[in-house]
């Protein structure tokens, strides 16, 4: 699952597949929340409609796109808290979350870590095999870092394993050195 998370406008996209076998979009859509409803509110309807997809779609992963600089600081205290009760709800659903800085998705859907955003929705619209462009943008970016994601999830898991794997090693070593000196100071 792809989110592309904002106040005004989170875009959602669960998607299915692998490189080999294809991808396909499963569903995909819009949160919107009116501009003069109270914070807190408009906050709750962003958490219970992300609930409500994760339960009737049951994605086994979610993405989001890494905060990055904006203009307006208002803005930006929103879009922080949005994705505050984004991942909360993605959490509570047992999802683990990635995220990705934009470039990493322009560069993995795209090519290029500095494609714009038509370019970007029509690499989506044909890696999806889809009829037309997926819009508003919010949906066509949440459906880019849901296959962001699922390009990068398997190597990303080998690296994790291999940290894990040479942790426990540099642990035994420590321990196997604390052992050894214990027993030649006896």
């Amino acid at each position: 699952m792809g989110i592309d998370p904002g106040l005004d406008r989170t875009g959602w996209a669960v998607i299915e597949g692998s490189g080999a076998a294809g991808f396909a979009l499963v569903a995909c859509g819009l949160i919107h929340t009116a501009a003069g409803t109270p914070l807190p509110q408009r906050l709750d309807e962003i958490y219970q409609e992300i609930k409500k997809i994760t339960a009737q779609f049951s994605p086994k992963e979610a993405a989001m796109e890494e905060m990055f600089f904006l203009k307006r600081a208002l803005t930006m205290s929103h879009t922080i808290q949005t994705r505050g009760v984004i991942m909360l709800a993605l959490h509570q659903a047992g999802l683990s979350i990635t995220a990705y800085p934009a470039k990493r998705v322009k560069l993995t859907i795209s090519g290029s870590g500095s494609a714009d955003k038509k370019q970007m929705q029509r690499m989506v619209q044909l890696t999806l095999k889809l009829a037309k462009v997926l819009s508003p943008d919010d949906v066509a970016d949440a459906a880019a870092i849901a296959l962001c994601h699922i390009k990068s999830a398997p190597m990303l898991k080998q690296i994790k394993k291999q940290q894990e794997f040479l942790d426990k090693l540099k642990q035994a070593k420590k321990e196997q050195i604390a052992a050894f000196k214990k027993k030649t100071s006896l």
